[in-house]
This record gives C-alpha cells, structure tokens and sequence, in this order.
C-alpha cells in the first residue's frame, strides 16, 4: 500500500475482536515505532507491551472516557518518554505514537491513541500516575498515551 492510501485508511478503532495479536507483529510495530526520529536523536521514547487479559482490564480504566476499548483489544502499547533525557520527550513520543498507528494499518489492524498525559480518571486520578503505578514505571519516565492494537474481523 502506498503512503497516501495508508494515511487515508487509518482511523481510530475502539471496538476489537479480543483475538490476540501475536509477539512477531508487535515486535513489527515496536521496530517501526523506533525508527521514528526523536530530537538529537537521543531516543527519549520506550515501549511497553501489554497482553495480560487482567491488565488490559486495568488499563481500560486508567482514563474517564476513552480509553474502555482495551479490555477488548488484543494488546496495548504503552509509550513512554525518558524526561531527563529531553525536554521534547512529548513531541518524540506523539512521533513515535503516529508511526505506531500507521504501521499497524499497514498490518492489517485496528488501532487507536489513548491520550494519558494530563488525563484523569473516574476517580479523579491522574491517568498518567495510575499507570505508571500499575506497570511500575519509574522516573524519570512519563506516560504520553496508549495504543489500543487489535483485530477487527
């Protein structure tokens, strides 16, 4: 598929199949994503994937409206950003997310971005902070958003 045809195909999904995404095609994604670029190239952004049913779960409730398509999906990707290391790690990781997105339309699957930075949620929480407790992620490290990847058929 040529690049216009991808960008004119990509939407958000927020309604999967709960088949699983198989280890080889996120891999495929998380390679995509990292050849994004990032400023001076100090590769600020860090993915963590999500298969856990139970964490999928917990995830679909890290924001008040938005972000419930998890529990169904077959994989999340958590983009994070080392903030120590650049004063742009927002920017890195919304780059890194948009190739994300595109590369899974390119394999065929759903995907949507899940906004966490300055997010909060049912329980006025800090979506970023929920997460960030829940997958033990340490500064510097920042939550930026979630993709929801899965199948659709």
């Amino acid at each position: 598929m040529d690049f216009i045809d991808l960008i004119n195909k990509r939407h958000s999904v927020r309604a999967y199949s709960g088949k699983e995404v198989s280890d080889e095609v996120l891999k495929e994604l998380i390679d995509c994503a990292k050849l994004a670029p990032t400023s001076r190239n100090k590769k600020t952004v860090e993915y963590i994937v999500v298969k856990d049913r139970e964490l999928l779960e917990k995830l679909s409730v890290a924001k008040a409206g938005g972000s419930q398509m998890l529990k169904d999906a077959g994989a999340a990707i958590v983009v994070i950003g080392d903030s120590d290391k650049s004063d742009v790690w927002i920017e890195d990781c919304s780059i890194a997310m948009t190739y994300l997105h595109l590369a899974a339309v390119n394999l065929g699957l759903g995907s949507c971005w899940i906004q966490i930075r300055n997010r909060q949620n049912a329980e006025s929480k800090d979506s970023g902070e929920y997460i960030k407790e829940m997958l033990k992620i340490k500064a510097p490290f920042e939550v930026l958003a979630v993709l929801s990847v899965g199948n659709i058929d």
